[in-house]
């Protein structure tokens, strides 16, 4: 059963990423993080701006920060992401590809921490950050999706990852998210009744 979902991408992913979270229910159960590339100076809005969109709680990560069903949590720039017995650790080791938050250093985590129960996605990126993350995730025995390159405003991230896991599930970006729903765990009964009654 999957236990995460963590989703990685750079140029322009605020429009990737804000339209899959847009077609999650507010009873979708995993936690879904978000790994975006962004300066060391950058005002801390995406966590705002993808709040605007969906209906699950969006909150940027913290150190020491409790892995949470049903939450969207989004990396924080200038910071490496990290997974650790249900929490999260941020760190500020050396920039991995020029880039931190690094997807490759979060997918390599989630695939050691939680193995197969950890689902990777690359949408679009200028970039070949994530692809030997997402291979990390697919050797553990987790699932990797892959947003269809011709569907991305920058295919280079993807078609990377496409190389680096042929076995990967490739989607058009319209379809990641009912995708994602299909496959996730129904939230238990208290968790359905709670999530109803904040929608």
């Amino acid at each position: 059963m999957y236990e995460i979902a963590v989703i990685g991408t750079s140029w322009g992913g605020l429009s990737a990423v804000s339209t899959v979270v847009a077609d999650l229910p507010a009873t979708f159960a995993l936690p879904l993080v978000v790994v975006q590339h962004r300066s060391s100076d950058a005002p801390g809005l995406l966590a705002e701006l993808l709040q605007l969109r969906t209906r699950l709680t969006v909150v940027e990560v913290d150190d020491k920060q409790a892995v949470l069903p049903g939450h969207v949590f989004v990396a924080p720039p200038n910071y490496h992401l990290l997974f650790d017995r249900g929490v999260f650790s941020l760190t500020t080791d050396a920039p991995v590809r020029y880039s931190r938050p690094s997807i490759d250093v979060t997918f390599t985590s989630a695939a050691d921490e939680y193995g197969r129960g950890a689902i990777g996605i690359v949408l679009t990126g200028a970039n070949e950050d994530g692809a030997m993350g997402l291979k990390r995730i697919a050797d553990r025995g987790g699932y990797a999706i892959v947003q269809d390159p011709a569907t991305a405003e920058s295919a280079v991230m993807p078609q990377a990852a496409r190389r680096a896991v042929t076995r990967s599930r490739v989607l058009p970006l319209a379809r990641i998210a009912g995708h994602l729903v299909s496959i996730a765990p129904p939230r238990p009964p208290s968790q359905r009744h709670f999530g109803a009654h904040l929608a």
